[in-house]
C-alpha cells in the first residue's frame, strides 16, 4: 500500500494516520517523543506492509512486475492499489476523497513538528498538487511513478511502466477487488 491506502486504514484518528504516512521514513525503534497516536500508527502501517507483503495475491503480482520491470518492480502493486482505492473510494469511504485528502493535509499540518526530516521536505509539493487525490487517473499515478523516478533514482520508463498497467489494466483491478478486502479485515483486527 502507498500513502492513500496507509491513511485511509489508519482508521479516524488523525495521529493514527500521521503515524502511517510516515512510518516508511521512521527506521528501526519509534522514538518516545511521538504522541501515541502517531506511534500506534507507525506500528500498525509496519504489520500491514508485513501482511501484504506475505499475501498470496500480492506475491503473483510482484513476480509478473519484477519480470517485467526487475527488482524495483515490487514497489509498483502499492501506488497501483492506491490508484484503484482512489479511483473508487466512494464504495469505501462516506467522505469523498477530496474532503478525506483536504482533512489529512490540515493533519499533517497541524503535526508537522513530528514529521521527519524526508517528509517535510516532499510535504509542501504533496500538499499543492494534491497527490492523493490525483492517485484516481493513470496520469496521477505515473505522475507519482515520475517522482519516484527523480527522486530516488529508480530505473523506470515512466512511459513503459503507463503502457504495462494500462495494457493490463482489468488484471490489476481484479486484484485490487481480491486484495482490498483481506486488507481491510487483517486492519480491522489488529487496530
Amino acid at each position: 500500500m502507498n500513502y492513500l491506502a496507509h491513511i485511509y486504514l489508519s482508521g479516524d484518528s488523525s495521529r493514527m494516520r500521521v503515524g502511517g504516512f510516515i512510518a516508511d521514513a521512521v527506521k528501526g525503534r519509534i522514538p518516545e517523543y511521538y504522541p501515541s497516536g502517531i506511534g500506534a500508527g507507525i506500528r500498525l502501517h509496519r504489520l500491514i506492509d508485513d501482511y501484504i507483503d506475505h499475501h498470496p495475491l500480492v506475491r503473483g503480482m510482484v513476480v509478473l512486475l519484477n519480470k517485467e520491470f526487475g527488482r524495483y518492480g515490487c514497489i509498483l502493486p502499492d501506488l497501483i492499489f492506491d490508484h484503484y482505492l482512489a479511483k473508487e473510494f466512494d464504495k469505501y469511504s462516506i467522505v469523498s476523497l477530496s474532503s478525506f485528502s483536504r482533512r489529512f493535509y490540515f493533519d499533517l499540518i497541524l503535526n508537522y513538528t513530528y514529521l521527519p526530516v524526508r517528509i517535510r521536505r516532499f510535504m509542501w509539493h504533496f500538499i499543492a498538487t494534491n497527490r492523493l487525490c490525483r492517485y484516481r487517473t493513470v496520469e496521477g499515478m505515473m505522475e507519482s511513478v515520475g517522482i519516484m523516478v527523480e527522486y530516488r533514482g529508480l530505473p523506470f520508463d515512466v512511459n513503459k511502466v503507463r503502457e504495462y498497467f494500462i495494457s493490463n489494466y482489468d488484471y490489476f483491478r481484479n486484484c485490487f477487488y481480491s486484495f482490498f478486502p483481506d486488507v481491510m479485515n487483517y486492519t480491522n483486527s489488529i487496530r
